[in-house]
């Protein structure tokens, strides 16, 4: 049987394969709150068969939306609709997981159909904030600088979020750490320009992470899986780099994070990328060589053949997927079909069961 169907343990929870449905953000809520859209959205991928689905970013504050359309998870009434969601995954036989989020100087921002534009203050902007006064774009706002009592309060936002997503029944959580948004933003020594125990050294760039998952690792089951989704390189000379994610990851295995889920850039306007399938299998591949860590693949993988290689050649454990599973929801059942495993199919899809 190929890696890509066997299941995978991790702390308490069980993933019946290593098809994940990786974090999409829909731009679809009002205030925060989930509704049916998500359900069906999230729904869907579960009864595809998907060994985890992960819900989109989550805001831990109204701040930290990208949006005004964000799905939040800051207040204890999002709760009964994210719990709906979680219950139905659970049914499925999958584990519904979700990202938490804060997305630093790249918040208050039209939804991209919208235009994808800075809010001006008629249309609601409000402030955003970030490692320092540096916009991501010149035309941008500049965003106000944190002190440590801000840093402070979004580390406690990002454990009373993770208390929710327990409350609502989610089996694994997901700290945001890539993409230009907020916890990447000190991390990388292009968007952190401090002076004090936050800025400066790598020690210091990383603190604010090594903080957020400690306060959550404090707060959640032991039982209860942890991830860190990094930018693995800026993609810009004097960024951050490869070498700075095997450190990084090093350091966090070392707290309680389960899993390194490697995406890359975002977090700079002058990244130079050049796209192609499986452009990013590299990183996860160097993060778990050289920690021992389980890893994620992303980007660009679209077929069951590449997900099946990037596995069974040690390159990374979990396949993330995003838009193969938008354009095809049930890609697992599928994907078996064409290597020859049996899955179990919904009882009430086995009439198409080919």
């Amino acid at each position: 049987m190929s890696v890509l169907f066997q299941p995978l343990k991790i702390r308490g929870v069980e993933l019946k394969n290593r098809l994940a449905v990786s974090p999409m953000c829909q731009y679809s809520s009002i205030d925060g709150f989930a509704n049916d859209w998500h359900l069906v959205h999230l729904g869907s991928r579960a009864v595809g068969g998907a060994g985890l689905v992960m819900s989109e970013a989550a805001a831990v504050c109204p701040q930290g939306r990208i949006t005004p359309d964000d799905l939040g998870i800051w207040k204890d009434e999002h709760i009964p609709f994210l719990k709906r969601i979680a219950d139905f995954i659970v049914m499925q036989q999958s584990v519904p997981g979700i990202q938490l989020a804060h997305a630093g100087r790249k918040a208050s921002h039209q939804s991209p159909w919208k235009g994808n534009e800075a809010l001006t203050k008629e249309a609601g902007a409000w402030e955003t904030v970030a490692a320092s006064p540096i916009p991501y774009k010149a035309s941008q706002p500049s965003p106000t600088e944190m002190n440590e009592e801000d840093i402070a309060a979004v580390v406690k936002n990002f454990a009373d979020a993770a208390l929710r997503a327990v409350k609502a029944g989610f089996k694994i959580i997901e700290i945001h750490a890539a993409h230009g948004y907020l916890i990447n933003e000190f991390l990388s020594a292009l968007s952190n320009f401090r002076t004090d125990q936050y800025g400066g050294n790598f020690a210091n760039r990383v603190r604010i992470l090594m903080e957020t998952v400690t306060a959550i690792r404090n707060t959640i089951p032991q039982t209860m899986p942890l991830f860190v989704r990094i930018s693995a390189t800026d993609w810009v000379d004097g960024g951050w780099t490869v070498a700075d994610s095997v450190a990084l990851a090093s350091q966090l295995q070392l707290i309680g994070v389960d899993l390194i889920d490697c995406s890359s850039g975002g977090n700079s306007a002058l990244q130079k990328i050049s796209p192609v399938p499986l452009y990013q299998v590299s990183f996860a591949e160097e993060v778990k060589k050289h920690t021992g860590m389980l890893t994620a693949a992303v980007g660009m993988i679209t077929n069951e053949v590449e997900a099946s290689e990037i596995l069974n050649n040690g390159q990374a454990d979990i396949i993330f997927m995003a838009r193969q599973f938008l354009r095809e929801p049930y890609f697992p059942l599928h994907a078996a079909t064409k290597l020859g495993h049996e899955i179990r199919w919904p009882v009430q899809y086995e009439r198409a069961k080919l």
